[in-house]
């Protein structure tokens, strides 16, 4: 069964800063959250989808296996090289069957992981969050994780006062991958998002899911289509982009430039560039 994106993790070493951002930039974010093995996030909601901002909070917690290891020290060195987009998660309806699928296809590198921590609500209250995870991994592509997810409760997570965005963002369009190759990746982007019809093109591969499209193109293939040069992060695919949806690019225009975050436009979208995302490249299109 295809699984549709559930989230993106952009890892960075200020945590506070990447978070003033986003609210810069027009987004809600929510209240900073912490795992048990040393993580903290802020999120930013969108219906049935997010933005974990993370960084390394308490490095002291990134002991042992499980989650510490796949989730926490992936990130740990993720943030050593530079800030950007970590890690792509998709969304479980049975996550133990996601572990049989993932290691039936040769990619699987974890049993199903759960852990639970707490959630601040819009009205100051906390509850009990819970999710379990199973991790997935592209050989060629040491540099980024994947995984899926499933929530024990989205009704506890998801709340309709955190996805009014200023900015007018309404959701995700999908994910973009760079390659020097995009077709030596095609057989693991199948088994991860599930999805068996890939879409091949001059610009690329990719797997439209039930929740956005997970796209891998070239370099120079993404420099066209968004108007700015990726850093490619040495072997295989590179997580670096996000698209996401808006009714009115120029309010969005407006709402960047009164928050002091650099946009420029093509192709009829609206880019944030990375060097103005902190190692994320943020494009908003209307449908």
């Amino acid at each position: 069964m295809p699984r549709g994106l559930d989230h993106i993790v952009h890892a960075v070493r200020d945590l506070d800063a990447v978070a003033d951002f986003y609210r810069r930039a027009g987004f809600k974010v929510g209240a900073r959250n912490r795992h048990p093995w040393g993580t903290h996030n802020h999120v930013v909601q969108f219906p049935n989808f997010f933005i974990e901002i993370l960084t390394i909070g308490e490095p002291e917690k990134l002991v042992g296996e499980g989650l510490a290891r796949v989730f926490g020290l992936a990130n740990c060195e993720f943030i050593a090289r530079g800030d950007g987009l970590s890690m792509l998660a998709l969304e479980s309806r049975d996550i133990e069957a996601d572990v049989e699928d993932f290691k039936e296809h040769g990619i699987g590198i974890s049993k199903a992981l759960p852990f639970t921590r707490d959630a601040r609500l819009p009205d100051g209250s906390t509850v009990t969050v819970g999710f379990t995870l199973a991790f997935a991994r592209d050989a060629m592509s040491p540099h980024n994780g994947f995984f899926a997810i499933q929530h024990r409760d989205p009704a506890l997570f998801y709340k309709k006062e955190l996805q009014q965005h200023a900015n007018g963002a309404t959701g995700v369009l999908g994910a973009v991958l760079v390659a020097d190759n995009p077709a030596d990746h095609h057989i693991f982007l199948n088994a991860f998002t599930g999805v068996r019809d890939l879409h091949s093109s001059s610009i690329g591969v990719t797997a439209a899911t039930p929740r956005g499209d997970v796209e891998i193109m070239e370099a120079v293939s993404f420099r066209d289509q968004f108007g700015t040069a990726p850093r490619l992060d040495g072997e295989g695919a590179s997580l670096k982009g996000l698209r996401l949806a808006v009714p009115d690019i120029g309010a969005l225009e407006r709402v960047l430039s009164d928050g002091g975050v650099a946009s420029q436009r093509h192709i009829g979208r609206l880019v944030v560039p990375p060097e103005a995302a902190f190692g994320a490249t943020l494009i908003f299109e209307t449908v």
